[in-house]
């Protein structure tokens, strides 16, 4: 059996020294992530020239699912193959996934649902959602069709909360966004090389497909929790665009109906996971502990993250070709645009319906906001201060 190279594991060990840096330090959601790595992995280490880097991370918005942590996996990838990119977004994601699950093994003894501070970690999520829309607003509904196609989105699954409206929502308006945005002239590009065969791509995107295809009928025919945990969770991470914050109102919809966990409990660890570095999908680790112990918060950080992974893998061999096609830009044009209202139907349910009560609240929101966007404090001392503040107010 033939040793594994020096260099290589040398490589391996400085990625995951790297990653395990940032998975300790990034705060502030995926655009700030995307700074960070630009400041250590590009300007620091020098890994990939700007160039490339502004190319991974356009094909990384295109795709669904976490796009900071697609595009570590990627960077990993480019530096030292599939391995590369494992141990990449091990680095990245395991600070955030221990935290999240310690947190849920320790709230588990308590009974949450009238505690002052969880009320506070509720109000936290108001400030922090509505900063996420009013940027995501701004760079993805910049003119007149898109924002009707963001309203679209906003009444329809407000209207119509049936567990498979939002995937009905972003599949008609990636319909809409291909015949209003066909046209679209694409800006010159550079060419991408990725140590990755495009065999080896063809079976990760059937894989994905085949997982989003079998798991639901597998869960229909067995009586495992198991599989119906993986299900649910991998298909939210499977139909996310636009970022962490998305993911929000998909997995509300995927549990808290079918009594697998409390609002309550929800956005406790909402707001919890605006405390800590990393993706804000490892949310996931949190409510698979909850649900089934630390066991099942491992669960759903794979099974929320696989998707991600299968199709980072399964692209970056077509990208060059796939970014090329003017429709494929207007299409995704037509989704970003619904993730805006999406996500504003989720701000105003569950967010804002179970936060703010009474004027207090209201007025506690408003300073948490301002500190966040106008002070620019980071988010852990946000989510301090929302935790005293919610306790504060218990008291009134």
């Amino acid at each position: 059996m033939q040793k594994p190279n020096k260099n290589v594991l040398q490589t391996l060990l400085e990625i995951f020294i790297v990653s395990s840096k940032l998975g300790l330090t990034s705060f502030g959601g995926p655009i700030a992530h995307l700074g960070y790595f630009h400041n250590e992995y590009i300007r620091k280490r020098k890994w990939m020239d700007e160039r490339s880097y502004a190319d991974l991370v356009a094909l990384c918005q295109f795709l669904p699912g976490p796009a900071s942590s697609q595009v570590g996996i990627g960077i990993g990838v480019m530096r030292a193959g599939v391995a590369g990119g494992v141990v990449s977004f091990l680095g990245f994601t395991l600070p955030s996934v221990i935290t999240l699950i310690l947190f849920a093994l320790l709230i588990q003894g308590f009974d949450i649902g009238n505690a002052g501070w969880i009320h506070g970690l509720k109000i936290v999520a108001v400030a922090v959602v509505a900063h996420a829309i009013i940027g995501m607003a701004n760079n993805l509904t910049p003119d007149l069709p898109r924002k009707a196609i963001a309203l679209f989105a906003l009444v329809l699954t407000l209207l119509w909360q049936a567990a498979f409206s939002q995937i009905g929502v972003i599949l008609l308006s990636a319909f809409i966004g291909y015949l209003l945005f066909k046209e679209t002239k694409e800006e010159p590009h550079t060419r991408v090389d990725f140590p990755i065969s495009r065999r080896f791509a063809i079976v990760c995107l059937g894989l994905f497909f085949g997982l989003l295809v079998l798991l639901p009928i597998m869960r229909e025919i067995t009586s495992w929790q198991w599989i119906a945990m993986f299900d649910s969770f991998y298909r939210s991470g499977s139909l996310v665009f636009g970022g962490g914050h998305v993911v929000l109102p998909l997995l509300e919809r995927e549990f808290i109906p079918t009594g697998w966990l409390t609002e309550e409990a929800f956005l406790a660890g909402y707001g919890a996971t605006q405390a800590v570095p990393g993706p804000l999908f490892t949310f996931a680790a949190y409510l698979g502990t909850v649900i089934n112990g630390w066991t099942g918060g491992l669960l759903a950080t794979a099974a929320i993250f696989l998707p991600a992974f299968l199709l980072i893998l399964g692209t970056l061999p077509f990208w060059n070709i796939l970014r090329s096609h003017p429709k494929v830009k207007g299409a995704l044009m037509g989704v970003n645009a619904a993730v805006v209202g999406i996500l504003i139907s989720a701000f105003y349910h569950p967010i804002w319906t179970s936060s703010i009560k009474e004027p207090v609240d209201f007025a506690f929101a408003a300073i948490l906001f301002s500190m966040l966007v106008y002070w620019k404090l980071p988010p852990w001392i946000i989510v301090i201060t929302g935790a005293v503040g919610g306790t504060l107010l218990s008291y009134l």
